[in-house]
């Protein structure tokens, strides 16, 4: 017959294995990527020296104001992220805590993920060409537009690359700028057609867009809540889910009219 053990000693007896795994995962790298408000750069301006929008076979208006498309700045695909660095996470406003699988999906080494950014920027930089000659009711052979944007991979700036084009183009359609003379930010995929997609990391996106200057943003409606939850003191937001939802916005905006909100 066994020893009957102490209830005290059972109880210590069994945190151990309990322990040991903090322990363990004390010092354990964890499938976790921490992310940052990043940077922000307006289409409507230079990038390098180049223009981000040059546009060739039509006239173009000279613009005032600023569309900025934002990012996030995430630790690696092979950084090793301890449980220190989770718990600091989820307690400050200026970081979050994702799953890697939900920032890096594809998987890979470091190059063929930034090879995959690199495409996924191309793809949506065609598609918010095409999206705001399609809304201008311009036939893209006898419009050539070319996007410079270094440095940014993914897919989040193609709704701000086809707001860019359609000021640079048609302003507010009324002689004036889409922007208002103000500073506009937000992210959102574009497609062809027009239609408006969500992205990642939107609360840090809006403290990246107010830090430099923007006071309204533009978010996919599906991320409002999101963007809502850590929304910097003086940055208005507005849901968009079209290309042209987001032009009408921006015009009622300038004229004092009633814009959505979140």
């Amino acid at each position: 017959m066994l020893p009957r053990l102490s209830r005290p000693r059972a109880l210590a007896l069994c945190a151990l294995p309990v322990l040991a795994l903090f322990g363990v995962a004390a010092f354990a790298p964890l499938p976790f990527t921490l992310a940052q408000p990043g940077s922000t750069a307006n289409v409507l301006g230079d990038d390098h020296g180049k223009p981000v929008i040059s546009i060739k076979g039509a006239p173009t208006r000279p613009t005032e104001g600023e569309l900025r498309m934002t990012t996030i700045l995430a630790t690696g695909p092979t950084a090793d992220v301890g449980i220190g660095d989770v718990i600091d996470g989820w307690f400050r406003t200026d970081r979050a805590v994702l799953p890697r699988d939900s920032v890096y999906p594809t998987g890979g080494s470091e190059k063929e993920i930034e090879k995959h950014n690199l495409d996924d920027m191309r793809k949506s930089q065609d598609s918010a060409v095409d999206a705001a000659l399609n809304y201008l009711g311009k036939k893209p052979g006898s419009v050539d537009v070319t996007l410079n944007l270094a440095d940014v991979g993914g897919p989040s700036a193609g709704l701000f690359f086809a707001l860019g084009i359609v000021d640079k183009l048609d302003g507010d359609g009324s002689g004036g700028d889409l922007t208002g003379g103000h500073n506009i930010a937000g992210t959102g995929t574009i497609e062809a057609n027009g239609a408006v997609g969500a992205v990642g990391g939107v609360s840090l996106k809006t403290q990246a867009a107010r830090r430099d200057g923007a006071t309204v943003f533009l978010v996919p409606k599906a991320e409002c809540r999101e963007a809502g939850a850590e929304l910097p003191e003086g940055l208005r937001l507005i849901p968009v889910t079209t290309l042209k939802s987001a032009v009408s916005s921006l015009r009622a905006l300038e004229q004092g009219h009633k814009v959505p909100s979140c």
